[in-house]
């Protein structure tokens, strides 16, 4: 993919064990491919958008469509950037980032899962520490929001362990089952006391920073950083 045309192809977030990309063409099937596979065990729905009730295809081809959509839909006032996790070289899921108006809010949600052999491993934890450096040191985010289950302890847990508080509680239906979510917000103070991961940060140039609607007192300006807590 070029770059030159879309900005977001050059970012690349580097922790310990992962890096975080913006699919290309062969990353994208093999993501879709991951999506079609086991994700969760058949008696949970963790998701408030339960994609993964279709049938395998169906996931395959909802999640190739929802990277390409991203890229379609793309305005600095309302945008999702949907990374592709790799752990040497392999694809193990994937990482989603956000917001409406962040030139105004200042402030992203973030969304993810991972292939069911790839969890319990500590993925989660630095595939989200990945994106909240971005979004703080690059973006000059304020907050950033999240989101689980009350009944998926592992989502919450992921949370604490980067700082996020409690920010109460919303209902939703999902597979016409209300289900109770606890929200989440980590402002940049607790970021701040909680980083814990290494990031570096290459590619985030001016004009991909346009395209968040991020300006020029963002964070991060060189193409590339290390972050070291």
């Amino acid at each position: 993919m070029e770059a030159d045309i879309w900005p977001l192809y050059g970012l690349r977030l580097t922790t310990p064990r992962l890096q975080l990309r913006l699919p290309d063409e062969r990353t994208l099937a093999e993501l879709a491919e991951l999506a079609a596979g086991k994700v969760h065990d058949d008696s949970e729905m963790p998701f408030s958008i339960p994609w993964t009730a279709a049938s395998p295809e169906e996931r395959k081809r909802g999640c190739f469509q929802h990277v390409l959509s991203t890229i379609a839909d793309w305005r600095p006032e309302a945008w999702t950037l949907s990374l592709a996790v790799l752990h040497e070289g392999r694809v193990i899921g994937r990482q989603d980032v956000t917001s409406t108006d962040f030139a105004v809010v200042r402030e992203a949600e973030t969304g993810s899962w991972l292939g069911a052999a790839h969890q319990n491993k500590g993925f989660g934890t630095e595939m989200r520490a990945a994106v909240l450096q971005l979004a703080f040191a690059g973006l000059g985010a304020r907050s950033m929001t999240s989101a689980a289950m009350t009944d998926n302890p592992r989502s919450r847990r992921v949370s604490e362990k980067l700082g996020y508080r409690p920010d109460g509680l919303m209902s939703a239906a999902v597979l016409g089952r209300a289900r109770t979510f606890e929200r989440l917000r980590l402002d940049r103070a607790d970021w701040e006391a909680h980083r814990s991961v290494p990031v570096e940060t290459a590619g985030l140039e001016p004009s991909a920073l346009a395209l968040f609607g991020a300006g020029s007192d963002a964070g991060v300006r060189e193409t590339a950083r290390k972050d070291r807590p």
